[in-house]
């Protein structure tokens, strides 16, 4: 089952709707990662037969891919230096 592409595109599905209900890039770069695994089981490839022959490599580059994306995620739309909001008034105190 694990090998099969469809099964990591609907877990990409799955895992980016999550992120649109839970927002703040956690479960995005997880979705990005299945959804590379799912078209590289799709397309095929001299990588493809490294991971579809254990489940074990297929986590190991999964997990990798989605820690890449979520670093290039937080780098891209994140904080950027500057940007930190500073409360002068508090709404509590009329």
């Amino acid at each position: 089952m694990w090998a099969l592409w469809w099964v990591w595109m609907a877990a990409a599905l799955i895992l980016g709707t999550l992120e649109v209900l839970v927002p703040g890039f956690i479960f995005l770069g997880f979705a990005i990662g299945a959804a590379v695994i799912g078209l590289m089981l799709l397309v095929g490839g001299p990588l493809t037969v490294l991971i579809a022959g254990s489940v074990a490599w297929m986590l190991v580059v999964f997990a990798a891919i989605s820690v890449i994306a979520w670093i290039l995620l937080r780098w891209l739309v994140g904080v950027r230096t500057g940007q930190v909001r500073i409360v002068e008034r508090d709404i509590n105190e009329d």
